[in-house]
């Protein structure tokens, strides 16, 4: 059985994930959380278990998805710590900022983590996350991850240092690009576009540039230039946005997010 200690946006998002790919059986999904109102819901909508402790999903759950905000990751697992060393249970952090050493150092024993970075995009089962374990996760315990992680978007295995960049750029960059979008559909209003049209237009332009950015063996500054035009209105637009420091404030924006995680 997989349990959820914790119920958020993030956790939801999972659980839906695993159900619309039919992982595991709804009655093989575990989930607590202090807020019996998330917990409920998600037992309503899909139909899964909920339990009346961690120390409940520690007892029954062979995997152990730890869903709850980095700052309580010490004491959920302080609180579970003599059920787990008996249980020995594979343990899922997507908790930001907590490495594997930090978690192996609020466990008495020997335990077995393997650290997750999804991104909200997972509410419809696009995002894109990193995933790292101990070393004595087996390589079947590191393929249950990935397919875990493809339920709800796509998995890149990485090492471990990378984390606080892969974070920036996979689990803050969306939020970057609501508000790209957004400042498209902005401009838009701003010369007589009503604005759920300019959302749609902006959000599929974006959509299908990222899939062109996939799939081509173009380097994205090769695709702008294909776009530009001599005297164009393209070229004309990618000035404006040069000279604006556009380039620059992406790129700070991932340098401050980068350095956040590594003092959380």
């Amino acid at each position: 059985m997989i349990g959820f200690i914790g119920a958020g946006n993030m956790a939801s998002a999972i659980i839906a994930g695993m159900y619309k790919a039919e992982f595991v059986n709804s009655s093989d999904i575990a989930v607590f959380d202090l807020d019996k109102s998330k917990t409920d819901s998600l037992a309503k909508t899909y139909g899964i278990t909920v339990k009346a402790s961690a120390k409940e999903i520690a007892e029954d759950c062979d995997k152990i998805v730890l869903a709850v905000k980095p700052n309580v990751i010490a004491p959920v697992l302080g609180d579970i710590d003599g059920i787990a060393k008996e249980k020995r249970p594979l343990f899922i952090s997507i908790a930001a900022g907590k490495t594997t050493e930090y978690l192996l150092s609020c466990v008495s024993y020997e335990g077995k983590f393997i650290r997750v970075m999804p991104n909200i995009n997972a509410l419809v089962g696009a995002a894109v996350s990193g995933y790292c374990g101990t070393a004595n996760v087996s390589a079947e315990d590191m393929s249950f991850a990935e397919s875990f992680c493809e339920c709800f978007g796509t998995a890149v295995k990485i090492d471990e240092k990378l984390f606080p960049i892969f974070s920036a750029i996979g689990g803050c960059s969306p939020a970057f690009t609501y508000m790209y979008i957004d400042a498209l559909a902005r401009a838009a209003v701003k010369n007589g576009m009503p604005k759920a049209q300019a959302l749609g237009v902006a959000a599929q332009s974006v959509l299908g540039s990222a899939k062109t950015v996939l799939e081509s063996a173009d380097h994205p500054w090769a695709l702008v230039d294909r776009v530009c035009s001599p005297g164009g209105t393209t070229i004309e637009g990618v000035a404006s946005l040069q000279s604006d420091g556009f380039e620059s404030a992406v790129m700070n924006a991932v340098e401050a997010s980068y350095n956040k995680d590594k003092k959380v």
